[in-house]
């Protein structure tokens, strides 16, 4: 779009100071823009299937749309669109994770691109699957985050972790899960396991929402192969003051794929986003 700017940005994380990209889009306007930041899930990045004519969509809604890589993501900066560092995706955890979207809210809060006016007391959150449940946890601990929508948020993240699974993890110290995409062995050091369990009341979803203060929508797809469409509910259980939509025929990234070759998005995923952006507005 002729009006729309696209803007990178590598920055420093506070795991080993470790480098990550991160980029903008918004609208040039006369007006202040309220801000979203988009939090991709496992085996997510920035640049996954739709998310870039996502960040158009919401642009031309007069929103600024942050969205970035975590720093262990296992997707380097010399090719954003594979994951070429399966090293850095094992020793991926969740405090790691929580460092990254501190680094890039108070990147958002810099002023980084001056010559837009990004409203910082407008700042959204949008988290998809495991970063719909991340983004729960730091919209609980962080107050400069006004509002939060989950796309198919996890509510538990031990889910799937069995006792016998757990076992052979510990005895291996490496537990292997595939990436049906690229086909690819991906691992998890046991070190992730140890930071989840040695957290574990503050890394819960569940206890997070029913103390959150902020408003917060829920969407789910009622088809979703990946997520099953209870963690919703029981999000909204634990949180009866929150909207809950649950998408009727949607999978797990609401008709997304990667690559990503439609001319436009998927109507599931514009009933999400347009639902999304009349949430955000009337916060």
């Amino acid at each position: 779009m002729a009006n729309q700017i696209k803007q990178d940005f590598e920055l420093i994380s506070k795991n080993d100071n470790r480098p990550f990209l991160a980029d903008l889009t918004a609208r040039k306007a006369i007006g202040s823009l309220p801000v979203i930041l988009f939090i991709h899930g496992f085996k997510g990045f920035k640049d996954w299937g739709h998310f870039n004519l996502l960040a158009q969509k919401f642009a031309e809604h007069g929103f600024a749309f942050f969205k970035f890589n975590m720093s262990f993501n296992g997707i380097s900066n010399d090719d954003p669109n594979n994951f070429t560092d399966l090293e850095a995706f094992g020793n991926n955890n969740f405090t790691k994770e929580l460092n990254d979207i501190d680094t890039m809210i108070d990147f958002i809060h810099s002023n980084p691109v001056p010559e837009l006016n990004v409203d910082t007391d407008k700042l959204f959150v949008i988290g998809h699957s495991r970063g719909g449940g991340i983004s729960i946890v730091k919209t609980k601990e962080d107050k400069r985050i006004k509002g939060l929508a989950t796309w198919a948020a996890v509510n538990d993240f031990s889910m799937g972790f069995t006792d016998q699974l757990v076992e052979h993890w510990r005895k291996e110290g490496v537990h292997y899960v595939e990436n049906t995409r690229t086909n690819q062995m991906m691992p998890i050091y046991f070190q992730a396991y140890h930071d989840l369990m040695n957290n574990r009341d503050r890394y819960n979803p569940k206890k997070a929402i029913s103390e959150l203060e902020q408003p917060v929508i829920i969407f789910h797809g009622d088809k979703d192969p990946t997520v099953p469409v209870q963690h919703a509910y029981e999000l909204k259980e634990l949180k009866p003051e929150a909207e809950l939509h649950v998408v009727a025929g949607a999978d797990h990234v609401f008709g997304g794929s990667h690559p990503f070759t439609q001319d436009d998005l998927h109507p599931h995923t514009y009933e999400v986003l347009n639902k999304t952006v009349s949430f955000f507005k009337n916060i």
